[in-house]
């Protein structure tokens, strides 16, 4: 009898498991842009942020992208971050699945400008909270992704080293775009302390020049994925 309703209720838990499934729907990723909004960051710097990521989603190499390997479909939000337990969603999860829906995603965000938050850099507790939005958001896809847009380094809230093997545990890769404006070291400490899964990598800005073309870039290689082809940043699996 016992073992009879062990089996039955593993067959409810399995049932409601597909059920929960069947609500979802199916993307080829789910990613989170998580961009700086700390005291660091201007407010010019972050509004530049948010254009930069805006003209991203109109370029037609991103609406390419979307058709690699034949029809894409992504699903995205966009959230700013300053210190412990301020993330906050600037646009919400969209399926993002052509050049039209691109065009409409960065008409949200240019139309969501805001001014940055106060207070330090607790990157780790970003990350943390940036790793929860993937769940009951909607979607399922066989990758996640958490990309951490910074001019600075984790100087608050928890453990940036420990919040990334937490999120690489549950399957979430972490990628960074190092903004390198007051931190020449940057890239190598998001290398070394950031990111983390399968194919992470780091980009760069040096200024406001290369920035909206290191977002453009950026975008289009996590888009692609494991298909596209590896680039100099690029690193293997933590």
């Amino acid at each position: 009898m016992i073992l009879i309703r062990s089996l039955a209720a593993a067959v409810l838990l399995l049932l409601a498991g597909a059920a929960a499934r069947a609500d979802q729907q199916p993307v080829d990723l789910e990613l989170v842009m998580a961009v700086d909004a700390s005291g660091s960051i201007t407010t010019g710097a972050l509004e530049f942020q948010l254009r930069g990521h805006a003209a991203a989603f109109r370029s037609a190499e991103v609406a390419e992208s979307l058709t690699v390997g034949g029809t894409r479909s992504v699903a995205v939000t966009l959230v700013q971050w300053a210190g412990p337990n301020t993330l906050e969603t600037v646009v919400p999860w969209t399926r993002v699945a052509d050049a039209a829906d691109a065009k409409g995603f960065a008409d949200r965000i240019g139309a969501a400008t805001r001014p940055p938050l106060d207070g330090s850099t607790a990157m780790g507790s970003a990350i943390d909270r940036a790793a929860g939005l993937f769940d009951g958001n909607g979607f399922d896809a066989p990758r996640r992704v958490i990309d951490i847009s910074s001019n600075g380094f984790s100087n608050s809230g928890v453990d940036v080293e420990g919040a990334r093997d937490r999120a690489v545990a549950r399957g979430v890769t972490i990628n960074a775009l190092a903004i390198l404006d007051e931190y020449d070291w940057l890239e190598e400490y998001y290398a070394e302390s950031v990111i983390g899964g399968p194919f992470s990598f780091v980009r760069t800005a040096e200024n406001r020049d290369s920035f909206a073309d290191a977002i453009l870039r950026k975008l289009v290689e996590e888009i692609a994925g494991g298909d596209g082809v590896p680039e100099r940043r690029r690193l293997a699996a933590r």
